[in-house]
């Protein structure tokens, strides 16, 4: 039977409360919300945290809002309440896409927003949609609030830029009239990581494209986006030659690795056409044919 080491337990109250107890504690406590990640990974003894700090009473970073024109999501905000928001899926249809993506729904009725960027997995879903939609992330600790890029957030396979005794609090996405966007995603069965996943969001101005972003995960693409292929299409058209280019470059930029999941040029491949689905989806959603 895989059990995890000794730890000890501490329920937070409030967010000063948690932020307390993360520099009582130290550096080796780590925060729990839904604990789909944390939990698997201390069964197998590869996390092995002196303390678990239970967050779950944080009712106070459960929201999503339209604040200063920007879509905002508490950290503490269910993957299931994202899917169900008639706000969300105005703005941003990619954050729907995605979550009906993720996992089961047992794991998207208790899995956080937060707790899936903090994990830092790169196979990570949001963390592919927030680099697309250059969202920002709202960092705490009892020193202030500081924001952090989506695309700086995750600084390596399981890090990220939280410094000791700080808490992500709040997803930020600037809302962008008339973006389109879209996710896609292959796996092998349900409830597994992602093989390869895309996302991306489209504006167009007179027949062309003023803004776009594209995210990836679980093909090493860096910083979870892909920079090169969103410069190649802006100002252009998005014609199905356009959205090619794009794709290969997205796919060229990539470093996948070879595992249970296929090889590398399978994936690479995999990223390519999955980037143009995508931007396919959100340039039909853009002109009101999907």
């Amino acid at each position: 039977m895989q059990t995890p080491a000794p730890v000890d337990y501490a329920r937070a109250t409030s967010v000063d409360h948690a932020l307390q107890l993360m520099e009582e504690r130290g550096p080796e406590a780590r925060l729990i919300a839904g604990g789909h990640s944390l939990l698997p990974m201390m069964r197998l003894r590869i996390a092995r945290p002196d303390c678990v700090i239970d967050i779950n009473d944080l009712t106070e970073l459960d929201y999503i809002r339209v604040e200063d024109g920007e879509l905002r999501i508490g950290a503490m905000t269910r993957h299931a309440t994202v899917l169900a928001s008639p706000v969300v899926g105005e703005h941003y249809a990619i954050f729907h896409d995605a979550e009906r993506r993720i996992a089961d729904p047992p794991v998207r009725n208790r899995g956080t927003v937060g707790g899936s960027f903090c994990q830092g997995d790169p196979a990570e879903d949001l963390a592919a949609v927030g680099s697309a939609l250059k969202a920002s992330l709202v960092l705490r600790s009892s020193r202030g609030t500081r924001t952090v890029a989506a695309r700086a957030f995750h600084t390596g396979p399981y890090e990220t830029a939280l410094g000791d005794a700080e808490m992500l609090t709040e997803v930020r996405v600037p809302i962008r009239p008339g973006a389109s966007s879209a996710y896609e995603k292959v796996k092998r069965r349900a409830g597994d990581w992602a093989i390869a996943g895309a996302g991306a969001y489209v504006v167009l101005q007179d027949g062309v494209v003023g803004d776009v972003g594209i995210g990836l995960t679980a093909v090493g693409a860096p910083h979870f986006c892909a920079e090169p292929a969103e410069a190649s299409l802006m100002g252009k058209t998005p014609t199905e030659e356009n959205l090619r280019q794009a794709a290969q470059l997205a796919a060229d930029a990539c470093s996948p690795h070879a595992d249970q999941r296929g090889p590398v040029e399978y994936k690479r491949h995999l990223a390519g056409e999955l980037v143009l689905r995508v931007l396919r989806r959100s340039i039909e959603r853009a002109e009101g044919r999907a």
